[in-house]
């Protein structure tokens, strides 16, 4: 029999509209995803991180100086802890709209917060209350962690969804449609084993396929490389221990606007309507269009004709980066991405 086709408008009950997976219950679905900020710098302290591999959804963009920050969405399984927390960027108010998440994140620039506290979606918006050490529970869903050392702020997922239904925060199931899933890779794709996303010398990353999971191994930076050359480190998960992995890789090319200068720099980063997109599966690479058609719109992929790209079931990693990205193949089958500013 052919493999079932999920989306873009029909997911039968216990599917996940985020993954095109079935989940263990299907009573998960019937709340909001839950969103955490996350960072992995510096990589001394910050890594491994926790629970990033439970993500149906990541978004990986450039934060300021540098260095980018992860918006991890949690919807299909929870993660008993995230993090390390960390504070919030303009971006974060398209993604809590997208897909119409709990947020979880550690305050932000007077600016940014402006935003996010004033819209009408901030009761959704969860910051650290009264300081708790760690574990994290319904009451105190945001705890710390070495609180005499690296003192690292963290969240569970489970816990941070109850305590918003406990605080009469609106949490029932969203409309999550948009995405198409199927098993099989499309046709047309050009060879795509790896791809490197490098947003600064001291902040880059490398994507791996790896054909007996289907899916792509994330290595982060391992050094500042000031010329002497990039190198890397798998990126594992302190919650299981294991590689960071995804079946969807995508690159979504969206213009960059500076707000606020170094050295509290502050990004607009537009991610509405449409634009360039490169989409790795199953060790092929498609050039698509990523849409976004409305403000609550699910980010999807199309092709040039305008029909759905099918994601392959699983997870998805969006690496976001500029409009004046050089990208390059040195290789055949290595893409290279390179984030450049205006």
């Amino acid at each position: 029999p052919l493999p079932v086709a999920y989306g873009p408008d029909e997911f039968p009950k216990g599917i996940n509209p985020l993954t095109g997976l079935a989940v263990l219950d299907s009573k998960i679905l019937e709340r909001r995803p839950v969103a955490v900020k996350i960072n992995l710098v510096p990589r001394t302290t910050n890594r491994p991180p926790w629970g990033v591999s439970f993500a149906d959804i990541v978004y990986d963009y450039y934060h300021n100086a540098g260095y980018s920050r992860l918006f991890a969405l949690f919807y299909g399984q929870d993660a008993e802890l995230v993090g390390p927390i960390r504070s919030g960027r303009l971006l974060d108010a398209d993604l809590v709209q997208m897909y119409k998440t709990i947020f979880a994140y550690g305050s932000a620039d007077a600016v940014i917060n402006y935003r996010l506290l004033n819209a009408s979606y901030s009761p959704q918006l969860i910051l650290e209350g009264q300081r708790a050490n760690c574990p994290p529970t319904a009451a105190t869903p945001l705890c710390r962690f070495e609180p005499q050392g690296n003192d690292f702020l963290l969240g569970s997922t489970s816990a941070l969804s109850q305590y918003a239904t406990n605080n009469k925060i609106t949490n029932e199931r969203q409309d999550l449609k948009g995405m198409y899933f199927y098993a099989i890779a499309p046709s047309g794709g050009k060879a795509a084993s790896q791809a490197t996303v490098r947003y600064s010398g001291d902040d880059y990353v490398r994507w791996e396929y790896h054909a007996a999971s289907g899916a792509y191994q994330r290595l982060q930076d391992n050094q500042y490389d000031q010329g002497e050359g990039e190198a890397y480190a798998p990126l594992t998960d302190r919650l299981n221990n294991e590689q960071v992995s995804a079946q969807n890789v995508v690159i979504l090319v969206a213009p960059h606007q500076s707000v606020q200068p170094p050295p509290n720099e502050i990004i607009e980063i537009q991610l509405s309507g449409s634009g360039p997109a490169y989409a790795l599966r199953d060790g092929q690479v498609y050039q698509v269009t990523w849409n976004r058609p409305t403000v609550s719109s699910v980010l999807y992929l199309t092709f040039p004709d305008g029909s759905r790209y099918p994601y392959k079931p699983g997870s998805t990693w969006y690496q976001v980066v500029g409009t004046y990205t050089k990208i390059t193949e040195p290789e055949a089958g290595s893409w290279r991405f390179q984030h450049m500013m205006p």
